[in-house]
C-alpha cells in the first residue's frame, strides 16, 4: 500500500502532536551542513513511542568522488549520564543491579546487569541529571564531580551521547535507600563491591555493561583507588561478609 505525502505529514509527531506533545520530529537533521559530503534530503518518523525511530535519506559523497543516495535508521532516546562512585580509602565502588529486557532477549542468562548508576538527562544539564540519578538509584548525595569524557555508545544506530562522571563517596554520603523510582517501574539493587573484584568481573563476564566496563577500566588507569580487601564491605556497620552483598539498609547506622 502506497503512503501519500498527506498521510506522512499528518503522522503524530510531525505536524500534529504525538502522545507526548511533540511535533517536528521529522525535521531533525534537515539543514545540517557541518559535513560538506553529506546532504540530508528526507526524514521519516517510523515510530514515535517513548523514544523516536527515524529513517533518514541523504546524499553522500564517497572518497572516490561519487555521490550516492543512502538511508539510515536512527534511534533517538536523548542523551544520558553515568557515574562511578568510589571509596578510595576502603577500595570499593558502588554499583547497581537491575533487569534489562534487551540484554535478556539477546542471550544474557537472566537479564540482571551490574552497572554504574545512569539515566537520561530529561532536559537537565548533565551534572544535574547525574546527581539526581545517583540519589534515586544509589541513595547517595554526591559532592564534587569529576567529568571524565563524553562518548557515543552505539553510533551506528543510536543518537545518544553519554556523559561520564566519577565522584568519591563514603558511608555518610548514603542518605536514602536508593533503589530507583518505583512509579517509573524501577527495581534497583545497590551493590558495594571491592574495586579489584569489580575489575575481575569485567573479565569473567559478570559485568558486561559497556559504560560500566569503560569507567572501571578508566579508574584503573587513573589509579583512583588503593588495593581493596578481599571482601565486599557493607554500609550498615556489620561485620564484613566474604562475598559480594547488596546494600539493603535504608541509611547507614552507627
Amino acid at each position: 500500500m502506497r503512503v501519500s505525502r498527506k498521510d506522512l505529514l499528518s503522522r503524530p509527531g510531525t505536524d500534529v502532536p504525538d502522545s507526548r506533545g511533540r511535533t517536528g520530529l521529522d525535521r531533525i537533521g534537515i539543514g545540517l551542513d557541518r559535513n560538506p559530503n553529506v546532504g540530508i534530503t528526507r526524514v521519516e518518523v517510523t515510530s514515535d513511542g517513548w523514544h523516536v525511530l527515524r529513517r533518514t535519506t541523504f546524499m553522500y559523497r564517497r572518497r572516490d568522488g561519487r555521490q550516492v543516495v543512502q538511508q539510515r535508521e536512527t534511534y533517538d532516546r536523548g542523551n544520558g549520564a553515568t557515574i562511578l562512585l568510589y571509596d578510595a580509602v576502603r577500595g570499593t565502588v558502588l554499583l547497581t543491579r537491575q533487569f534489562r529486557m534487551p540484554a535478556y532477549v539477546n542471550e544474557h542468562v537472566d537479564g540482571m546487569l551490574i552497572e554504574t548508576a545512569a539515566g537520561l538527562l530529561d532536559d537537565d544539564a548533565p551534572d544535574v541529571a547525574i546527581r539526581r540519578e545517583a540519589s534515586e538509584e544509589l541513595g547517595v548525595t554526591v559532592g564534587e564531580l569529576q567529568h571524565v569524557f563524553d562518548l557515543y555508545m552505539s553510533p551506528g544506530s543510536v543518537t545518544e551521547r553519554l556523559h561520564f562522571y566519577a565522584a568519591p563517596y563514603g558511608p555518610n554520603d548514603r542518605t536514602t535507600s536508593g533503589g530507583g523510582v518505583q512509579e517509573e517501574g524501577e527495581d534497583i539493587e545497590v551493590l558495594e563491591i571491592p574495586f579489584d573484584e569489580a575489575l575481575a568481573m569485567t573479565s569473567d563476564g559478570r559485568i558486561v555493561d559497556g559504560k560500566t566496563v569503560i569507567l572501571l577500566q578508566w579508574a584503573a588507569t587513573a589509579h583512583l583507588l588503593c588495593p581493596s580487601r578481599d571482601i565486599t564491605v557493607r554500609l550498615d556497620g556489620n561485620v564484613p561478609q566474604p562475598a559480594m552483598r547488596s546494600v539493603r539498609n535504608p541509611v547507614p547506622q552507627y
